[in-house]
Parts: structure tokens; C-alpha cells; sequence
């Protein structure tokens, strides 16, 4: 199985366990009054059509290019990633305003058994989906399936904090403090959207930095220090790295100036370079767009 097959295999179990997920919370949320499942159930249905959007950028990108996408599909991952945490964070933004109403009009009402029994089976999933997609993508590395599995982890996160909660607000009825168990569910649901509304922002941001075409600083550094080797080794006279990185794809352009009078300037020499060069760069050549080119010509690179 190649690992282009072996990533949409996972977003489709993914897909799957998702629908189950929300269809479960929306459901529980109904039977048990409460605003915080309700969340926990749409925020998964968001999720899974998210993880399909992932699948269609996965099955293009494993196509390479077409006719009208000469430059590959690489651009598209950044896209979905940066629709995902905007929707995620919007989600959460609302929820959280929700919440507060909720707070501030006397809580909520609920049934603390159908909650129990939702948020216990739910973890269950969330935990079991969460280890084997990180597990898969130690061997894939895909930006899309490692934003699933975040996806996996923030909602399991909800659901214990949801379960933690509902307990203790069990045990607090028909005690000393049972006027309090309306607040306790819309009081969980803020300060879970609180905590977790940094997660999805990270994604936009570093989504963000792809689209604009931002130059990583490891990359960068990476093939500086490579060509400045090459340069020193083949007695050229400078060179002008461009790098970016978009999705999981790694763009460098590299333009080498060489003086008139260089003894090895046929195109032989200059492949072999080129091999040298993508040799140390390293990684899957599927995944990186390399240009190198030689100018005796300084204009060129300017």
C-alpha cells in the first residue's frame, strides 16, 4: 500500500467514526438538554466534512498534475487547512458566546445520565481513533492527516472535561449544592471553548504562512548552507536561493552564477550538479518542485 493510499484509507475510517460521533451528540444533546454535547456533536460533523475535503485535496495531490493545474495541487492543502481552522475557531467563538447567554440568564437545566453514559462512549472512540491515526502518520507524515488526529484530540478533550463534569454535578444533586447543576453545563462548554479555540488558530496562521508563500526558516537555512558548499566546491561565483513550502510539497528555485571562464560548463556538469544538490536536499522527489539553473550572467539572478 503506498502512503498516498494508506492516508485516505485513514480520513476515510476518520470520515466514518466522525458522522457516528456527531450523529451521537446531536442526538444525546436533544434527550439530555444540554448545550455543551450539542457543541461536542456539531463540532464533529464540522470536522467530518472537513476530513472528506482532505480526502478530495489527498486523491488530487496523488495525481501530481493535470492539463489546467500544470503546478501540481500542492496549493489546495493550505486552502483546506485554513477553511478547517476558520470554521473550527467561528464554531467555537459562538459556542462560547452561547455560553455565556446561558450563564447569564440562570444556566441549564439537564439529564445527567444520558449525558454520563454519551460522553463516556464517546472518549472511548475519540482516545482509540486519536492513537491509531498518530501512530499511522508516524509513517505517513501528512499535514492532513495530523490535523485529523488533532481534530480527534481536541474532541476527546471536550468530552472528558464534559464527562468529569457531569459526574461531579450528579453527585451534587439533591445536596447542598444542587441550585448550582444548571450552570454547569454551559460554565464546561465556555471555558472549553476558551482553552481550545488556540488550536484551530494555530492552524490559520500556519495555513496563512503557506498561502503567502512565507519561507520556512529550517528550509531556508537548510538549502542555504547546501549551495554555499556547492558553490565553494565548483568554484562558482554566488547563487540566489527561493524557497517556500506549501502543504506537504517543498518549492526551491536556485540560481547559480558561473564565471566565463569555468573550466567544466557543459550540460553534463551541470546535471550532475543538480543531482548533488536535490541528493542533499533529500526527502520524496514527488514532494519537491527544484529548479536549478547556471547564468554567466548576474542580471539573471538580480
Amino acid at each position: 500500500m503506498t502512503l498516498e493510499t494508506a492516508e485516505q484509507s485513514a480520513l476515510k475510517r476518520s470520515i466514518a467514526a466522525t458522522l457516528v460521533v456527531g450523529a451521537s451528540g446531536v442526538g444525546f444533546g436533544i434527550l439530555s438538554g444540554s448545550l455543551s454535547i450539542a457543541f461536542d456533536g456539531m463540532f464533529s460533523v464540522v470536522d467530518a466534512a472537513m476530513t472528506g475535503m482532505a480526502l478530495l485535496v489527498s486523491r488530487l495531490i496523488a495525481r501530481q498534475t493535470s492539463g489546467r493545474f500544470q503546478m501540481g495541487f500542492w496549493h489546495l492543502e493550505p486552502i483546506v487547512l485554513l477553511f478547517n481552522g476558520g470554521l473550527l475557531t467561528l464554531l467555537s467563538a459562538y459556542a462560547f458566546v452561547n455560553a455565556v447567554a446561558t450563564l447569564l440568564s440562570g444556566g441549564r437545566a439537564l439529564e445527567f445520565g444520558w449525558a454520563i453514559a454519551y460522553a463516556a462512549v464517546i472518549v472511548a472512540i475519540c482516545l482509540a481513533m486519536f492513537l491509531i491515526g498518530r501512530r499511522q502518520n508516524r509513517e505517513i507524515r501528512s499535514e492532513l492527516l495530523a490535523l485529523d488526529v488533532k481534530g480527534w484530540a481536541m474532541a476527546g478533550l471536550i468530552t472528558a472535561a464534559l464527562l468529569a463534569a457531569f459526574m461531579i454535578a450528579a453527585l451534587l444533586q439533591g445536596g447542598a449544592y444542587e441550585h448550582w447543576t444548571p450552570y454547569v453545563d454551559p460554565a464546561v462548554l465556555a471555558v472549553l471553548t476558551l482553552c481550545l479555540v488556540p488550536v484551530p488558530l494555530r492552524t490559520v496562521f500556519e495555513a496563512l504562512k503557506e498561502i503567502f508563500l512565507v519561507a520556512p526558516p529550517e528550509l531556508d537555512i537548510r538549502v542555504r548552507t547546501i549551495v554555499a558548499e556547492t558553490v565553494r566546491r565548483h568554484g562558482y561565483a554566488d547563487v540566489r536561493t527561493y524557497v517556500a513550502k506549501v502543504g506537504r510539497s517543498r518549492m526551491m528555485e536556485l540560481h547559480f552564477v558561473v564565471p566565463i571562464d569555468h573550466p567544466r560548463q557543459t550540460l553534463a556538469d551541470f546535471d550532475r550538479v543538480r543531482e548533488e544538490i536535490g541528493a542533499a536536499i533529500g526527502g520524496s522527489p514527488r514532494d519537491r518542485w527544484l529548479t536549478v539553473a547556471f547564468t554567466a550572467d548576474e542580471k539573471w539572478v538580480d
